[in-house]
């Protein structure tokens, strides 16, 4: 353990401090750290830019975390204890190299701010069954991962207010996103989507606080053509009849989707593995 991170850990000790701060410290292990995850009053742990590979089950001693911050390691799974943290309410395990999330992940009762984004997560057995059961969630980032789909389930997230889907794979959006009524910011940017769902014309994404991203895509040409004017004329567009004759021919087409780009995913920090 570190001179630093000793004197942290020692001063949040000693004094009480809910707030404990081990970002770039150079950890590779909990364990390296006796008696942090005995320390109940702690309400925010910040384990940023480290080089943790992997969480103990004994996070879930922490019972009075709020926020806990693990952003940028090397972290390859994480226990399903961590669920049991009934007071989290914002968990960043972005940058990392996740290729799923555990077992009963969904059970959050609190839970506002999720980031996963750049780890190597995607639909199918990389989310748990009650994923989409959290819904005290205002904010969800899964940018950068391998998603091809989102299950129609999103719905379940009536909280949601941001959902930044973006730099994935995704080949299609599901027409349920435009139930998530109180959705003020939309990230589709760099992947592989050709057409939007018509319910998504639905949304409140255009006010001063709202933000819909959209570019980097292989739209059809009716989309292209009016995304050059603005999101403003593709969300106008959305909501007409010739666009939903154009949207639900090309689903029918059984079309095969554009390629994935197999280099671009391949020069991920989250493939990396050290050469031992």
């Amino acid at each position: 353990m570190s001179k630093a991170a000793r004197k942290a850990l020692d001063e949040a000790r000693e004094t009480g401090n809910p707030e404990l701060d081990l970002q770039e410290k150079q950890i590779t292990s909990l364990e390296e750290l006796p008696g942090l995850l005995s320390l109940e009053h702690i309400t925010r742990l910040t384990l940023t830019h480290n080089r943790l590979t992997k969480v103990p089950a004994a996070i879930a001693n922490l019972i009075n975390l709020e926020i806990l911050n693990l952003f940028n390691n090397i972290i390859e799974e994480l226990p399903t204890s961590i669920s049991s943290l009934n007071k989290l309410r914002i968990l960043n395990v972005g940058m990392n190299r996740l290729d799923e999330l555990p077992r009963g992940f969904g059970s959050f009762p609190v839970l506002e701010v999720l980031d996963i984004t750049y780890n190597n997560i995607s639909e199918g057995d990389s989310l748990p069954g009650n994923f989409f059961m959290l819904e005290s969630l205002r904010a969800l980032y899964m940018g950068d991962n391998d998603f091809e789909y989102i299950s129609p389930e999103i719905k379940n997230l009536k909280n949601l207010q941001i959902l930044s889907l973006r730099d994935n794979d995704l080949i299609v959006v599901p027409r349920e996103i435009g139930e998530l009524t109180r959705l003020r910011e939309l990230h589709l940017q760099g992947n592989r989507l050709e057409v939007l769902p018509p319910e998504v014309g639905q949304l409140d994404l255009l006010g001063t606080r709202s933000c819909l991203r959209l570019e980097g895509n292989p739209w059809v040409p009716m989309i292209a053509d009016q995304l050059l004017l603005g999101p403003s004329h593709v969300m106008d567009m959305l909501r007409n009849e010739s666009y939903k004759f154009v949207y639900q021919r090309h689903i029918s087409s059984g079309s095969q989707p554009p390629p994935k780009n197999f280099e671009a995913k391949n020069r991920k920090i989250s493939r990396k593995r050290d050469v031992a």
